[in-house]
């Protein structure tokens, strides 16, 4: 009787021991800075998804919640450069310049380093943008984008979008 009992126990473990297995656990900071995340420092944690390609290199970089300096060339507090060689969502941390204040994320998706019109990009806040804004270059508003560190590591989600078809939109 004891035998049967263990063996039942083993087959119902079985699939939830599976199920466990298949639960995708949250990956490690990537970075030069990525200690500063995992100790909870003063940081920025920009958690990306939604890769199209599982190559290519993550830029991601830190203004200040300026409309006047967002997005021009050389503005930016921080830039932090990854290699993608995996799948799922990368966190990337990124140090702040000082431990209290607002800032804005901006992250590019180079796949093949030739700034084709496969690569990606993506902001905090996850402002919806058509074609005709990235044509035009219009940016999205600092205050859709602009979030706010208070001491410590703050996650910041970020969806990249990619050109498909007539539109810009996430990989489906």
């Amino acid at each position: 009787m004891l035998k049967s009992v263990r063996a039942s126990a083993l087959i119902c473990a079985a699939p939830a021991a599976l199920l466990l297995a298949a639960v995708p656990t949250a990956a490690a900071p990537v970075g030069p800075h990525a200690s500063m995340c995992a100790a909870g420092r003063p940081a920025v944690l920009a958690r990306i998804s939604g890769l199209k390609a599982q190559r290519g290199v993550l830029s991601v970089k830190l203004y200040a919640s300026n409309q006047s300096t967002f997005l021009e060339k050389g503005a930016y507090l921080r830039k932090v450069e990854v290699p993608v060689n995996r799948s799922g969502p990368i966190e990337v941390c990124v140090p702040v310049p000082s431990a209290q204040g607002r800032y804005a994320l901006s992250v590019r998706h180079e796949i093949t380093g030739d700034k084709s019109r496969m690569d990606g990009g993506g902001f905090s806040g996850n402002p919806n943008l058509s074609l005709v804004d990235v044509a035009l270059r219009r940016k999205p508003s600092i205050n859709a984008v602009s979030f706010q560190v208070n001491g410590n590591t703050r996650v910041v989600p970020v969806v990249l979008n990619y050109i498909q078809g007539g539109s810009l939109k996430p990989v489906s």
